[in-house]
């Protein structure tokens, strides 16, 4: 017991920092989501469960529900399989996979903001690069308003997001690749197995714990993409890229209901722990063995 005493002033400065700046604003936003309040006035009442009821009904809230959900399926699948890919041709050490990798790197380093103004400028319908370069080669019948289109307005933000962030996942897949024995490849390799084969029996399985964390931290920059989202579209055209997080601010500091927008704070928790808890049942990390 006194041994647990002394570690006490070793955790005591990270603990006080994730009450004051996790637990405080988590156990607030519970009790906000059963009031009416404005987020101005110095008095509000209990409402119960009503602001739940609202906001479940509410056309804007499912709606942003369902493009976060698409947009989630898209960063997730393309940032994991194209970081994925990368990793397993820059593990290995060289001077030339080092420059690779500061180079796909890069774009993570960029504020959200910044990176949102730059593709808003290549998505531009007129003078944008992106449809200057399809009528250049000849595929003009694909150019379009990329952010004008409700249809595909939430997928032309997504490919930003997983454009910005790819090279950071993919060096957590080169920190995996790189800690697994070399000596399992050569036996397998011995023993006849294909490049398929070493990479479903052997790479894959190995990489689990790494692809959890690829996959569970991919989802939870999915759905916190406010930055991004707000600075290319402001949730436009029509609502077509209004997503939790811009619903959550539309709601507190554009209409004055901190309660709504602590309700819908709340959903947006419940929804990111259990995702997350279904991706790490689905990878099974605890079965993995070294």
């Amino acid at each position: 017991m006194k041994k647990h005493l002394r570690l006490l002033p070793f955790i005591l400065p990270g603990l006080v920092l994730y009450m004051v700046l996790f637990m405080y604003p988590t156990i607030s936003a519970l009790y906000y989501s059963f009031t009416n309040w404005d987020g101005l006035s110095p008095s509000y009442q209990y409402v119960g469960w009503q602001n739940y009821e609202k906001v479940s009904q509410d056309i804007i809230f499912r709606k942003s529900l369902g493009n976060n959900v698409k947009f989630m399926f898209m960063v997730v699948i393309v940032q994991t399989v194209v970081s994925l890919l990368l990793a397993l041709q820059i593990y290995k050490k060289s001077k030339i996979n080092v420059m690779l990798r500061a180079l796909y790197f890069m774009p993570t380093i960029l504020s959200s903001v910044s990176v949102g103004f730059i593709w808003t400028f290549i998505y531009d319908s007129n003078l944008g690069a992106l449809n200057k370069f399809l009528q250049m080669i000849g595929l003009e019948s694909l150019a379009q308003n990329w952010l004008g289109n409700p249809a595909i307005a939430i997928f032309s933000i997504a490919a930003v997001q997983a454009w910005a962030h790819i090279g950071q996942m993919a060096v957590l897949f080169i920190a995996g690749l790189q800690s697994i024995p070399p000596e399992l490849n050569e036996a397998a390799k011995l023993d006849g197995a294909s490049k398929l084969g070493l990479f479903f029996r052997i790479t894959w399985p190995l990489l689990a714990p790494a692809a959890a964390i690829v996959v569970s931290y991919t989802t939870i920059q999915s759905f916190k993409a406010f930055d991004l989202v707000f600075t290319m579209t402001g949730g436009g055209p029509n609502y077509s890229t209004e997503i939790l997080s811009t619903y959550i601010y539309s709601s507190a500091f554009l209409n004055y209901a901190f309660g709504k927008a602590a309700t819908a704070s709340v959903y947006f928790l419940l929804l990111i722990a259990i995702i997350t808890f279904l991706q790490f049942k689905l990878l099974r990390t605890d079965r993995v063995s070294y």
